[in-house]
């Protein structure tokens, strides 16, 4: 069974950005700015495609893909001078859409059910040197440590929301997934809050060219 067979439809209402837009875009764009060398580029679960359209007013030459039905729907009717197609990351994805200078995907690591796979992916989807830009929530000792001394530990695991975060990643153990796909980090960013009690963290890889 692959993961768009499988995941739960987030149920997307409408075409508006969602509530991490803001603290994630202008870590996401500087970037973009800093890091990419070309205007070709893959958002790996575009939702609706309110990041993908932010992404192409910057320029950028944009296609992705989401397993939500109703969400490539509304990005369809709202956005269609992007490519946003429904689809996972367990599909070859290169074959079908070609090799892009960068890959954007926020708010996704949480969600995967293989997460070599999910690296992979992007490894495959990307040009020798390209980037990829991934955000996720941010986990540390200290933030661990935070969160149980306050009680939110429970509600942070999402137990009962259908299709919610079951991996729940630090820099280091992200850093391992794609070091071992063949990728090495170039900017990190914690973001949402104070540092130390980041809501989520935006990572920077480039595919390795040897």
């Amino acid at each position: 069974m692959t993961q768009t067979s499988s995941i739960v439809d987030y149920g997307f209402s409408n075409s508006g950005v969602s509530h991490t837009h803001a603290y994630l875009f202008p870590a996401v764009r500087a970037s973009l700015e800093a890091n990419a060398r070309g205007k070709k580029l893959f958002e790996l679960g575009c939702g609706n495609g309110s990041n993908a359209i932010a992404l192409a007013g910057l320029g950028y030459e944009i296609a992705g893909i989401d397993p939500s039905e109703t969400g490539i729907e509304i990005a369809n009717k709202n956005f269609p001078q992007c490519r946003l197609e429904l689809g996972s990351s367990d599909e070859n994805l290169a074959a079908r859409f070609g090799q892009f200078d960068a890959v954007v995907s926020l708010e996704v690591a949480e969600h995967v059910f293989s997460p070599k796979r999910y690296a992979e992916a992007i490894d495959e989807l990307l040009v020798p040197g390209g980037i990829a830009i991934i955000s996720t929530p941010y986990h540390s000792y200290l933030k661990n440590l935070v969160l149980a001394a306050s009680g939110k530990m429970e509600n942070h695991f999402t137990a009962l929301w259908e299709g919610g975060h079951i991996k729940f990643w630090s820099r280091a153990t992200l850093g391992r997934l794609f070091s071992r796909a063949g990728f090495e980090e170039i900017g990190f960013d914690r973001v949402g809050r104070v540092p130390a009690l980041a809501k989520s963290m935006v990572v920077t890889y480039r595919k390795k060219t040897g």
